[in-house]
């Protein structure tokens, strides 16, 4: 006649079992992924806005909707505009874990040399790495209505370092692709590579994804932060490498704990009050934290770690603009994907 376990030991093995069996089911949700309900729903939200042109959503690594409606293809490289802030962070990584540079501490003065002018203010020798991809250089904004006339200034590295200070560097966020832009002039220097060549070497050919040159400055330097061209499902690779900790198939592309520090606000956003660190804008949606760039018109890569989401979306970049509250329109297209059942 078998004989039962003690009261105590039938308990332990109980709780141990109803702990695997929550594991199991945990694990089964999360390796289902979206419903196919969810996809549907937030496929015709999509179709209701005529400026998007792709969406692409990807389950762990997997793609589960791929949806084009207008412009290039979910394939084919599209103008990703100020989205190219988040893809240069990246690529910064990649240089430093490359050894191109030495940390996010490294001064910006000590890589440009003489390409910083003569009369600029003595303070733009504290500006570091990290404060140009943090957007907290703090020089007067190239960006908004300051655009027209840096971009038609001769030398966009010397006008951008010439302005006045109005914040000390690491102060407030300062969006300025002016920032961005002496962050690729810096890359350039330091690698002795254009930063397409750099960008195609260390992000490129490690995730398989095609990189075609884009717009340059005066002096050839590739634009930092903005017109970078790129798919839908290349963006999707460069989310995935941020969701597996800057690593691919046990290949480190991005250094140990950058990630974290890309995700940790530095500044946030006076439109949003997102927070904003290396490249990356910081907010909950749908009650989940979630990470995301973006660009004018409706460009945007979302990172939502605790769904295993990653989300491609590139919408029509020419003017007029859609106005900011179209970012909220395309935050409440991840939510209705993040709501429904």
């Amino acid at each position: 006649m078998p004989v039962s376990p003690p009261g105590g030991i039938r308990a332990l093995i109980s709780t141990l079992a109803g702990l695997a069996l929550s594991g199991l089911m945990a694990a089964s949700a999360a390796a289902s992924g979206p419903s196919e309900q969810a996809l549907a729903a937030m496929q015709a939200a999509t179709e209701r806005l005529d400026r998007v042109h792709a969406l692409v959503v990807a389950h762990d690594g997997e793609i589960v909707l791929d949806h084009h409606q207008g412009g290039p293809g979910t394939a084919a490289p599209a103008n990703v505009k100020s989205l190219s802030k988040t893809v240069l962070a990246a690529l910064t990584g990649a240089a430093i874990e490359a050894g191109v540079l030495e940390d996010v501490d490294q001064s910006l003065v000590g890589l440009l040399g003489d390409r910083v002018p003569a009369g600029a203010d003595p303070r733009v020798n504290d500006i570091t790495i990290g404060h140009l991809m943090a957007l907290q250089a703090g020089l007067e904004r190239t960006s908004g209505s300051n655009y027209g006339s840096w971009v038609a200034s001769p030398d966009w590295v010397a006008d951008a370092l010439g302005r006045p200070f109005v914040d000390e560097p690491g102060g407030r966020m300062l969006y300025s692709t002016g920032s961005s832009h002496l962050l690729s002039a810096a890359l350039t220097r330091a690698s002795g590579e254009s930063t397409l060549a750099l960008a195609q070497r260390l992000l490129g050919e490690p995730l398989s994804i095609n990189i075609p040159a884009w717009a340059r400055d005066p002096q050839g330097i590739y634009f930092g932060g903005n017109d970078m061209l790129l798919s839908p499902r290349a963006l999707i690779q460069i989310g995935e490498l941020y969701r597996h900790d800057g690593q691919l198939n046990g290949q480190r592309i991005l250094p140990e704990g950058w990630v974290e520090d890309s995700w940790a606000a530095r500044g946030s956003s006076p439109w949003t009050n997102d927070g904003y660190g290396y490249g990356w804008f910081i907010t909950t949606l749908a009650d989940e934290p979630a990470y995301y760039g973006r660009g004018f018109g409706g460009q945007a890569l979302y990172v939502i770690p605790a769904r295993e989401l990653t989300i491609a979306i590139t919408s029509n970049p020419n003017p007029p603009s859609p106005g900011g509250q179209f970012q909220g329109r395309l935050n409440a297209l991840v939510e209705t994907l993040l709501e429904t059942d």
